[in-house]
């Protein structure tokens, strides 16, 4: 990672550095020169709800013109629609997403596209942060304009429908969604239709101020109530840039990112459409999928924490599919980044094709009780490694689990977090030993 880009772009408070609007300016300027050499003319701009995202919008979009390129602000979309229309529109050599993901309201975010919608690799991110730390800019005097397009959305929508044939299906399935208060809150109502689907939505009045509060992929007891109150058949919960899935199955149980790549991918090998037979996940994902997938007879690729490096291996390794348990899945024949919404679509496909409910196709992948805590770090990253207390936890939870678990620790690339996972063959041992080692790492710290 870089002074600015962390695993996902660049993130902070919003008003607070990194995430100013001067930032923001010189990051538009640096988008705009970079796409000025490579011979395109447009940047497509999108964000999420959150009350911040026109005042950094304005400020990316008058530091692209600036560059002399013209800006294409796409409004409210998610981030998979930016990459979408990146990749769609005639001579667009970027795309912008302002958003902080599943973050609070009060933090935001830009992640940059490259022309197709790939994210920008490291080297790529390196040359945008010489030009954004740099001196003072040297601009050309031709002046890019900025124009609204206000048929982003429905032209993501279409481009996601056009893969699923719904409507010669007899079964119309009871959904509920939640849209997190967040990017999905305004798409999602014409791709979910009513004509397609018995669908209801939950959070979905965005004002500013709640995305992601109490709802979405993070918190989906709202979403599991629904379900059995409306004895619904699946509950679909996305992140505040929708590029993340957590699903409720029938039973009001929630489904995260490992046990539902494993129902995709299971259902895409069947299907003869799983090429390489390889099937991408991170060093986060649950002991249990690699089980699963070894059940399947399927390859599986493990590679570090970040849809990034999912990406990556996927491409060295020919797999088309790859994922996180955080939600984010990656169909490479489909699209070039995560998608919540098309997850969505694929997982209600495999309902409809296998007439089983999701509870039941979730059992192909036995999850292990897996307890996940944060703790709060300043800016400095110090190698925890390097402190006996907390090394020592380590190793003696590592000792104490020996086969049966596992232990990850690694700081968070976009908060300022000590992230601490561990995984155990019951609840209450496997949250005991995190908190040891949690514990030892605040007073280490």
């Amino acid at each position: 990672m870089g002074q600015l880009f962390g695993t996902d772009g660049i993130r902070g408070r919003a008003n607070t550095y990194p995430m100013t609007c001067d930032l923001a300016m010189k990051t538009g300027q640096a988008v705009g020169i970079l796409t000025q050499k490579s011979s395109n003319q447009w940047v497509v701009i999108g964000r999420d709800t959150r009350i911040s995202g026109q005042m950094l919008e304005s400020a990316l979009a008058a530091g692209i013109a600036s560059a002399g390129i013209d800006v294409m602000t796409a409004g409210v979309i998610p981030t998979p629609g930016v990459a979408y229309l990146s990749g769609a529109i005639e001579s667009c050599g970027a795309g912008i997403m302002i958003s902080a993901s599943h973050n609070p309201y009060y933090d935001n975010g830009i992640k940059i596209f490259q022309k197709g919608g790939i994210k920008l690799s490291d080297d790529q991110e390196a040359d945008l942060e010489k030009i954004i730390l740099g001196p003072p800019i040297d601009l050309s005097s031709k002046i890019g304009t900025i124009a609204s397009a206000n048929d982003a959305q429905a032209r993501y929508a279409q481009f996601l429908l056009k893969k699923f044939d719904f409507q010669k299906k007899e079964k119309k399935l009871k959904l509920v969604i939640d849209t997190a208060n967040g990017a999905a809150s305004f798409c999602a109502p014409g791709i979910f239709t009513p004509g397609i689907f018995d669908v209801s939505f939950i959070h979905n009045q965005p004002n500013g101020t709640n995305i992601n509060e109490e709802c979405g992929s993070q918190h989906t007891k709202d979403l599991s109530e629904t379900v059995l109150k409306l004895k619904a058949d699946l509950g679909l919960a996305f992140d505040g840039d929708a590029d993340r899935l957590i699903a409720v199955d029938e039973t009001g149980q929630q489904i995260t990112g490992d046990p539902l790549l494993a129902v995709l991918s299971g259902f895409a090998k069947q299907a003869g459409k799983l090429d390489n037979n390889v099937v991408v996940s991170t060093v986060m994902s649950n002991v249990g999928f690699g089980n699963a997938m070894a059940q399947l007879g399927i390859k599986h690729e493990i590679t570090g924490v970040g849809d990034r490096k999912v990406l990556a291996r996927m491409k060295e390794t020919g797999a088309v599919i790859g994922g996180e348990d955080s939600g984010h899945m990656i169909f490479l024949d489909e699209h070039t980044t995560g998608d919540g919404l098309l997850s969505a679509l694929k997982l209600i496909e495999v309902l409809l094709e296998t007439n089983t409910p999701l509870s039941q196709l979730a059992k192909v992948m036995t999850v292990y009780p897996q307890v996940l805590i944060n703790v709060e770090v300043d800016a400095s990253r110090p190698d925890f490694m390097e402190m006996p207390m907390v090394a020592n936890a380590i190793k003696a939870v590592e000792s104490q689990l020996d086969s049966q678990g596992r232990v990850l620790v690694r700081y968070s690339g976009t908060q300022p977090l000590l992230r601490v996972m561990v995984e155990g063959p019951e609840e209450d041992l496997t949250r005991q030993c995190c908190e040891r080692i949690c514990e030892a790492i605040r007073k280490s710290l």
